[in-house]
């Protein structure tokens, strides 16, 4: 796995995708989609089923590859599809791109690491891999608490000695309480925002 081209294209990729969420927001505002909570959801319920599993694909596949912080898809998956249904989305597609990374990094090893990640995240978080009972109980509290980097703490855990039954455990577990605290943190924060606007 050749690391420079792959971090090159990580970072077009990461960029590209921030560069199309920003023109979808931008285009979303100026046709009143996102003027308010209602608009939105009515605009996605026209794709049934199919919006639901696009936006459970994309929350899988922004944790295998990072294109925007994970807080922006909690938010997304609230105030599209409303509480109960965004948090189970975004509880679902977590789950699967979070086990897939872990099961990448097994297969490919560290090289992973330095494809996706700076060398100065790596050095920070690498000293908690030195011993693995002490990995597993600081991954799962990072894992309970959004405040350290969880996609990055995935495929770390798949470096290690951490077996896919502790792995899944833990992800189960713990994810909804982190998923709960952004989905609905940043959606007061976002309906706060509108209101400021809108007013």
């Amino acid at each position: 796995m050749n690391v420079h081209i792959n971090q090159k294209s990580i970072k077009i990729i990461s960029a590209l995708g921030f560069i199309c969420s920003v023109a979808i927001c931008i285009s979303g505002w100026r046709t009143g989609i996102f003027t308010s909570q209602e608009k939105l959801q009515a605009f996605i319920g026209r794709f049934g089923l199919a919006g639901s599993l696009v936006f459970i694909l994309f929350q899988a596949v922004q944790v295998v590859i990072p294109i925007l912080p994970g807080g922006v898809g909690c938010l997304g998956g609230v105030l599209l599809f409303g509480t109960w249904k965004g948090f189970l989305y975004n509880y679902v597609g977590i789950c699967i791109g979070s086990f897939s990374a872990f099961l990448v990094a097994k297969y490919y090893g560290r090289t992973v690491l330095n494809c996706f990640f700076s060398e100065k995240l790596i050095q920070k978080y690498d000293k908690w891999t030195s011993q693995d009972e002490h990995f597993t109980k600081l991954f799962a509290i990072a894992i309970l608490l959004p405040v350290a980097p969880d996609d990055f703490l995935c495929y770390l855990a798949g470096t290690t000695k951490m077996s896919l039954c502790s792995f899944t455990a833990i992800i189960l577990l713990c994810k909804p309480f982190a998923i709960a605290i952004y989905s609905l943190g940043l959606t007061a924060v976002f309906a706060h925002v509108t209101s400021l606007i809108g007013g």
